[in-house]
């Protein structure tokens, strides 16, 4: 490589002012771009090849190839392959892409190649040529800074895109979705212990069962989301494996020793993620496994916020012929025609988030299914469904928590009522007079339209036997039945 002198580095802001078309080349040939524009001929390409739907790579992963680019240009740079004056200019503009700055100038669809490498080659050709116009080249040249040769030295799209998915996916889990989870979580265990000793009649099957507080059956929920979040946790740290170092198939070609490492290192340094290069790259490049598994654990979180979301909307029916066992904030009028209506709809909303979260992850395992031989080649599917699923289950969660559950409040009146007209309550007494009579009694009381105490009168039970195991905060708890049954 030919010694070139130190160019000075200009201070221009962000943006082209001229107007019509440009010619760029890439290696198949010419093509006319948009002259206001960063991108080059491989991107524009892709604009016409793939102009499908209105779906475009979501810009965190943009972000994330900033990260991947610097990084990259730092390592080449210690190394001696880059000149200082190329690896600090290529970190500067990639820092512009880290920061968003440069978001118009991906325009990409989600529908292209599968392995990424439009993307991959989109963010080559803007930094390359931002460079340029940084040191008053001309647009195009691919010279000073080339977008494969010094923006892309040591890597290829396919170790560079999968690991631009996990940063993308690790830092959108850890940033948004999990600690939306965790304050949800927070706000049921509130809720739990402030409603610990208010006694409701429990429900199986849809039918009557034996009371519980309403703290413990929040508590159920807290706990699910425990083992959920904790589900999610441990799958998202999987993505802190990346590909870096694998180049084409795995083996590491064109890459020096080590620079997977020390590229991990350095992203590490960037991001504050605890980055390391994979073990086996055939397994990082072949299979998007980790990725399939990371979006696993957001489905799981969704079937345990959707039987959640479920339970309230159904607790709050009302306000006078449903369950009326709650009452939810009043956040908009519910009807255009029924005046005085109000819905469930944070809750419809968070039923409608799992079902998207849910189907998406089909689509993810399906596309982890196609890692054929030493490429998966369903790449950008796969990150576009999970950076979805991630943003909308954290938006829903911190919604479904302000906008509900923190404004629930319980009909205690309702839950006497329930607690009184109660048959199950003749659980307590079949330890005690024997299975088959209290059978008898429960019948009778349904049969005859009676209290629970009534029919249990009707029927020879002692009323001060009655009355101290029928007790429904007693019920709550093991222990209840006091009396030994008679022989």
């Amino acid at each position: 490589m030919a010694t070139q002198s130190t160019p000075k580095i200009l201070n221009l802001p962000i943006g082209l002012s001229a107007t019509g078309m440009r010619q760029e080349f890439d290696s198949i040939g010419k093509v006319d771009v948009p002259a206001n524009h960063y991108w080059g001929a491989q991107t524009q390409r892709s604009l016409i090849h793939f102009n499908i739907g209105h779906d475009k790579m979501p810009k965190e992963v943009y972000h994330a190839y900033g990260f991947v680019k610097k990084a990259a240009a730092i390592v080449n740079t210690k190394a001696g392959r880059l000149p200082p004056w190329k690896g600090q200019l290529i970190q500067q503009v990639a820092d512009e892409a880290i920061s968003g700055k440069l978001d118009s100038e991906f325009p990409l669809y989600v529908w292209q190649t599968g392995s990424g490498t439009q993307s991959n080659m989109n963010v080559n050709e803007v930094i390359s040529n931002r460079c340029i116009q940084l040191v008053g080249g001309t647009l195009g040249a691919q010279e000073p800074i080339h977008p494969n040769d010094h923006v892309n030295m040591g890597q290829s799209s396919n170790d560079t895109f999968p690991t631009a998915m996990h940063i993308a996916a690790y830092k959108m889990a850890t940033e948004k979705t999990i600690p939306a989870l965790k304050r949800l979580r927070d706000a049921l265990d509130a809720k739990s212990k402030q409603w610990a000793n208010i006694v409701k009649i429990g429900r199986t099957h849809l039918e009557d069962a034996t009371p519980l507080t309403v703290g413990q059956e929040w508590s159920g929920y807290v706990g699910a989301l425990d083992d959920s979040i904790a589900n999610v946790e441990y799958v998202t740290e999987g993505l802190l494996q990346v590909a870096m170092g694998g180049t084409a198939v795995g083996t590491g070609l064109n890459s020096p020793v080590g620079f997977g490492d020390a590229v991990a290192a350095e992203l590490s340094q960037l991001t504050g993620f605890a980055i390391k290069t994979a073990t086996n790259k055939f397994t990082a490049q072949g299979t998007l496994d980790r990725m399939v598994r990371a979006h696993a654990g957001l489905k799981g979180a969704a079937v345990s916020l959707y039987k959640i979301a479920n339970d309230m909307r159904w607790l709050g029916s009302g306000p006078r012929t449903g369950l009326m066992e709650m009452t939810f904030p009043s956040n908009e009028p519910g009807s255009s025609i029924m005046p005085g209506k109000v819905n469930p709809t944070q809750a419809e909303a968070m039923l409608m988030v799992c079902i998207e979260i849910m189907g998406s992850d089909v689509a993810v395992q399906m596309g982890g299914s196609e890692g054929n031989f030493e490429l998966n080649a369903f790449r950008p599917i796969i990150i576009n469904n999970y950076l979805h699923s991630a943003l909308i289950m954290a938006d829903m969660c911190d919604h479904f928590r302000e906008f509900m559950v923190e404004g629930a409040v319980v009909n205690e009146a309702q839950l006497k009522s329930n607690i009184d007209r109660s048959v199950m309550m003749v659980t307590a007494l079949s330890p005690v007079i024997g299975y088959d009579k209290a059978s008898v009694i429960s019948h009778y009381a349904i049969d005859h339209n009676l209290t629970l105490k009534q029919a249990a009168l009707a029927n020879g039970v002692d009323e001060a036997l009655f009355d101290r195991v029928v007790v429904p905060i007693n019920m709550t708890k093991p222990g209840s039945a006091d009396v030994p049954a008679k022989s």
